[in-house]
């Protein structure tokens, strides 16, 4: 065997693995790119680092509040994708991240611990935000560590968006998200609330005030079914449901409630109406296997007494007067797979059946609100968004 023959062979024996750097996939999963490795691995190693404790959770705290403000508010309410692509799912189950982020979260607003103020240059931009929801009041936080100057204008009395008036407090605390709201107004953020835009203030006159707008209005308002009996007492959208009864509204539902969709507000709606009193049907197109919601929210539902109907589609709803009755559906089946991925629903024909109900409680799909904004949306020099609507179905 020859000198280069022994060379390779020798080569081969000696050679090592190179490992590739790539982003951990919990991280590739979180919308807003959390360093999760990292904050879980100051808590994890703290001792070998040589933090107490108390000093490794603020320490992996600091680290969370780098890119989300909100890490008591998003531990209770995120889909935590970052769960499923966790290297550990298949071995002994997922690492329980947003349960820990909601620790961190909860013991930070215990200790009343400060946002990190920036010590950035002061810049000479003011930057005016409408919408004080968990986008505006993001942006405004982030712009604000950058150096700048920031107001946020909110039509409500009240920030937090969707946050406030579209998740019910059993869900999310009230004290635990004014809390968190509150840190980003005491780094110096101005908020101006009740105050309309178009009413109150035009957007020309924003643009006067502020050399950069960032529209952060979100999606309240809640999409019809376009079915014949649709308009009338006794039909509901969720999100403006849930704003009512978030702000305390005495709200009667009446003994059979039906809500309509598979995402997370027709499972808020639905628990919410369970509290009322109500009998609750959710009706839903596909099966419970493509529902959008939580998974945990869904297992909760079902252990506080609401009903499930899959495989149906409302198609008209019936009425005694202007009194709600029932609702007729059609029954579905699924097709081949759609762009998002689940197989598409197609109506039987023929098949139908009627469920009684005294509320029909919309919750298939929200859009922006527009009000006062019109202009904008219509201007050729405003980036127009990918998709107005957030669809839950």
């Amino acid at each position: 065997m020859s000198t280069d023959e022994n060379r390779n062979i020798y080569a081969e024996i000696l050679a090592r693995p190179e490992p590739l750097t790539k982003t951990p996939p919990c991280r590739v999963g979180c919308p807003v790119g959390t360093d999760i490795r990292g904050w879980i691995g100051i808590i994890a190693q703290h001792k070998k680092l040589g933090y107490d404790l108390h000093e490794a959770y603020e320490r992996a705290w600091m680290r969370i509040v780098e890119v989300n403000p909100f890490p008591a508010t998003s531990g209770r309410v995120c889909p935590h994708p970052c769960e499923s692509g966790c290297n550990r799912k298949e071995k002994d189950g997922g690492v329980a991240i947003n349960a820990m982020e909601r620790f961190i979260g909860d013991w930070a607003l215990e200790r009343g611990l400060s946002l990190p103020r920036s010590d950035a240059s002061p810049q000479p931009e003011s930057i005016g935000v409408i919408g004080a929801g968990p986008a505006g009041l993001s942006f405004a936080y982030q712009m604000n560590r950058l150096g700048y100057a920031v107001v946020i204008y909110e039509s409500s009395d009240e920030p937090g968006g969707m946050l406030r008036h579209g998740i019910p407090p059993y869900r999310l605390p009230r004290n635990v998200l004014e809390g968190e709201i509150q840190r980003i107004v005491d780094l110096g953020v101005s908020l101006e609330t009740g105050v309309s835009i178009g009413r109150d203030v035009s957007i020309e006159e924003l643009r006067s005030r502020h050399d950069v707008l960032f529209l952060g209005i979100g999606a309240q308002q809640g999409r019809r079914l376009g079915i014949p009996g649709e308009v009338g007492p006794g039909c509901w959208g969720g999100t403006a449901l849930l704003g009512r009864l978030n702000r305390g509204d005495a709200i009667r539902l009446g003994r059979r409630v039906v809500v309509i969709g598979g995402g997370n507000t027709a499972i808020d709606v639905a628990r919410a109406a369970r509290r009322l009193g109500s009998e609750v049907t959710i009706l839903y197109r596909r099966t419970r296997r493509e529902m959008p919601a939580i998974e945990t929210e869904v297992e909760e539902a079902y252990r506080e007494g609401v009903r499930f109907e899959f495989l149906v589609a409302p198609v008209r709803i019936e009425r005694e007067g202007e009194v709600v009755r029932s609702v007729t559906l059609q029954r579905m089946k699924l097709d081949e797979a759609d762009a998002s991925g689940r197989r598409s629903p197609r109506p039987i024909e023929g098949s139908y059946l009627e469920v009684s109900a005294n509320s029909i409680i919309s919750a298939v799909a929200q859009e922006p609100d527009w009000t006062g904004l019109r202009e904008l949306v219509d201007s050729e020099d405003t980036p127009r968004p990918a998709h107005a609507g957030a669809i839950a179905d």
